[in-house]
């Protein structure tokens, strides 16, 4: 009996990407969610949230932005398009990650999570429409990106390991005041969306409805947790230092702190200047680079060699019997 090969089987027995290509097409996957944030953010900004009145579609009788729509509609429809491209990016790490040989079955199902994961934002933002820009479903819209960023950014670093366990590249206390920064840092986030979802930028006419809270208060409370986020990058820069972690754990911890200082930088100009949309669209491109940061700082703590993986890939020539 010949067994059938799934369209995944059949690209894997006739290409091999290189390690580059492989890192790459995690990479891209992370680009176009970075970039999915912040056109997500310009649709709110620029009061589009609902220039296409419906979804799936944009209006009851047209797949696309009519004219009628004007630059609402257009703006709306074009970041809808831009999720395409999000899947494309994906697919590409999917495909690439199934195609590695010898085949890895970890980096495959990172792709996968990343794939459904999209697809089910896609569905909290077409109730989000329907909702009529419920400050809460875009808030979950907003979050739920995150959670893709995180897992992307995780298959990023993983196409540079092996798969064997992980192994610690500083002691344990330091690992774990990594993860109460990266808690804390979440955490400040999740704050992130009560400013947003109580503040003047509803993404529509102002009938949106907001969170029952002032918008002020909640811009305290989320200074509060940057600075306390901020403390903690400190600690965790000084602890390597007096550990003596490896030079790109420590470039990391460096990277990330320069990069709260950019952030909270921006937080209070924005604040004292009536939040203006450009500075809280550059706000939002900041907290997707302060999640990175944190994510890439704490996944140096620990390594997964790749020669001992024997994850090295194999020379095109060589065979796969794998079918699914």
């Amino acid at each position: 009996m010949v067994a059938v090969l799934t369209p995944l089987a059949f690209i894997a027995q006739r290409w091999t990407p290189t390690p580059r290509t492989l890192q790459r097409a995690a990479l891209a996957a992370v680009v176009m969610t970075v970039v999915i944030i912040v056109t997500g953010g310009a649709v709110r900004l620029t009061s589009s949230g609902l220039g296409c009145d419906t979804w799936p579609k944009c209006t009851d009788d047209s797949l696309f932005a009519t004219p009628e729509q004007g630059l609402h509609g257009a703006i709306e429809f074009g970041n809808r398009m831009l999720t395409y491209v999000l899947s494309a990016a994906v697919g590409w790490a999917i495909v690439s990650a199934r195609s590695t040989k010898p085949w890895r079955r970890s980096l495959t199902r990172l792709g996968w999570i990343q794939f459904w994961v999209v697809m089910g934002n896609a569905v909290i933002g077409g109730i989000t429409v329907w909702a009529g820009l419920n400050p809460w479903t875009v808030a979950g819209h907003f979050l739920l990106a995150n959670a893709l960023l995180t897992v992307a950014v995780i298959t990023w670093q993983r196409t540079r390991e092996g798969d064997t366990a992980p192994r610690p590249r500083v002691p344990r206390p330091v690992r774990k005041l990594s993860w109460v920064l990266v808690v804390t840092a979440g955490l400040l986030i999740a704050l992130g969306t009560t400013v947003t979802g109580s503040g003047k930028h509803a993404g529509d006419s102002s009938d949106v409805p907001r969170m029952p809270w002032d918008w002020v208060d909640a811009a305290h409370l989320h200074a509060v947790a940057a600075w306390v986020v901020c403390a903690l990058a400190i600690a965790m820069w000084l602890v390597l230092r007096v550990v003596d972690a490896p030079d790109d754990t420590r470039a990391r911890a460096r990277d990330l702190l320069i990069v709260l200082l950019a952030q909270g930088g921006i937080g209070y100009v924005q604040f004292f200047t009536e939040v203006p949309e450009i500075l809280v669209g550059v706000h939002m491109l900041g907290s997707a680079l302060m999640w990175i940061a944190v994510l890439r700082l704490a996944l140096s703590l620990r390594e997964r060699p790749l020669e001992a993986a024997g994850t090295l890939p194999a020379r095109s020539g060589s065979s796969v019997s794998a079918t699914v």
